[in-house]
């Protein structure tokens, strides 16, 4: 035990990550029908879930900035800080406007909460052991969103949609708590950027143009599936399927053990065979999983059936249940994918800069996955949002297999080079 706590990830990063996951776990059930519950359109129930992503796009080149200039401690604390503030707020939000504002804050704060741990991962992790170390990590975030549906789920069913936001807040103190007890303060800080703050980014994205193009294309059509099944299923499952709060908890909780339990082989597929060969299957597997979910409900029809149905198990959950597995199966196959791209492809003297332009595509996706699906939603329904969704994940696979080069072939001779 002893020498698992002397890990230095486990509790200056691991832990506090766990809890983060834990938290917002909790939220995936319940946040769209919470938006809903605001009689809003599809539209602005995905600017509602949008909103934490736009936070994160508005903060990330910021927080790189103020990660060099006050320290990896400080820029953690602060923006954990800032989640389980904004967080426990949702529960006392009177209108939908203040629910996006708390979220966009929030998502300020992730970002800096993201960067200054990810430049700590990035520092911490040899080239040739970061896909396992990052995959782990992956992995950890993985088992917070396995246990929190349900429990959020259960939360909402016996109480009301707005509880589980204040054991959210609870959870994030707890993650900062844990953090300012183990993170040491940096001991370098980096001086401000001498030509200016847009001239310094600037600067870097074209010492790096062509991997942020390329590779960041496909992070951002990645991160667009991956987040757009967090509002496809809730709201599939609630306005088509028919299915309450604890079926669709159980869904996304079945969901997430499965992609949890792909993050250690995510990591040697990785480290062993190269970053393509967990990306490329990773999002064809979720284009498809994507893909069935309009075919869910002629499919439940034919499990509707007596010794089927039994309590919350029902025909619409089984079906809804095994396209999400799926999505599952493929998030899991990627588990720190994107980081360990970004890590890769990072230039050593500019580290926190570099990270915050690939945060800053990612996070890009993030926001995207809701937005698109609430905008087709509006014009089209939820089952063309999901095809749309669904070829966004295919052309991620696409441009991983064709436009990116392979990573790990590059990192393990630069190492080997004296």
């Amino acid at each position: 035990m002893n020498t698992i706590l002397r890990n230095p990830l486990i509790l200056p990063v691991f832990i506090p990550t766990f809890l983060l996951r834990l938290g917002s776990g909790l939220l995936l059930p319940i946040l769209p029908l919470y938006a809903k519950s605001f009689d809003i359109s599809y539209g602005l129930v995905g600017l509602v879930l949008a909103a934490e992503g736009i936070g994160h796009l508005v903060g990330d080149l910021p927080a790189a900035i103020v990660l060099n200039r006050i320290g990896r401690k400080a820029a953690m604390l602060l923006g954990v800080l800032t989640v389980a503030l904004c967080g426990a707020g949702l529960f006392f939000a009177p209108t939908i406007l203040m629910v996006f504002l708390l979220r966009f804050v929030g998502g300020i704060g992730g970002a800096l909460w993201d960067i200054s741990r990810y430049a700590y991962l990035a520092d911490a992790t040899a080239a040739h052991q970061r896909g396992r170390a990052l995959s782990v990590f992956g992995g950890i975030s993985r088992i917070g969103t396995f246990l929190g549906p349900v429990i959020g789920g259960y939360i909402a069913s016996v109480t009301s949609v707005k509880y589980p936001f204040l054991v959210y807040g609870g959870i994030t103190l707890l993650a900062a708590v844990v953090a300012a007890i183990a993170v040491e303060a940096s001991r370098k800080r980096v001086s401000p950027p001498q030509h200016g703050f847009v001239r310094h980014f600037a600067n870097i994205f074209r010492a790096n143009r062509k991997n942020l193009i390329t590779a960041g294309t496909g992070q951002l059509f990645a991160q667009t599936i991956r987040s757009g099944r967090y509002i496809i299923i809730p709201l599939y499952g609630a306005e088509i399927l028919g299915l309450g709060y604890e079926q669709i908890g159980l869904i996304m909780t079945a969901s997430g053990f499965i992609d949890m339990m792909m993050f250690y082989p995510a990591g040697v597929i990785m480290d062993r065979f190269g970053r393509k060969f967990a990306n490329v299957p990773s999002f064809a597997l979720q284009a498809v999983g994507m893909a069935l979910i309009p075919l869910t409900e002629a499919f439940a029809a034919y499990l509707n059936l007596p010794f089927f149905s039994v309590g919350l198990i029902t025909g619409e959950f089984i079906a809804l249940l095994l396209a999400a597995s799926l999505l599952g199966f493929g998030n899991g196959l990627s588990s720190g994918a994107m980081m360990t791209l970004g890590a890769d492809l990072a230039p050593r003297d500019a580290l926190s800069e570099f990270l915050g332009l690939w945060r800053l595509i990612g996070d890009g996706g993030r926001m995207s996955g809701p937005v698109c699906v609430g905008y087709v939603a509006d014009l089209l329904g939820l089952s063309p949002a999901a095809l749309a969704i669904a070829g966004i994940g295919l052309s991620a696979a696409g441009i991983f297999l064709f436009l990116v080069p392979e990573t790990l072939e590059k990192q393990q001779v630069t190492t080997a080079s004296p």
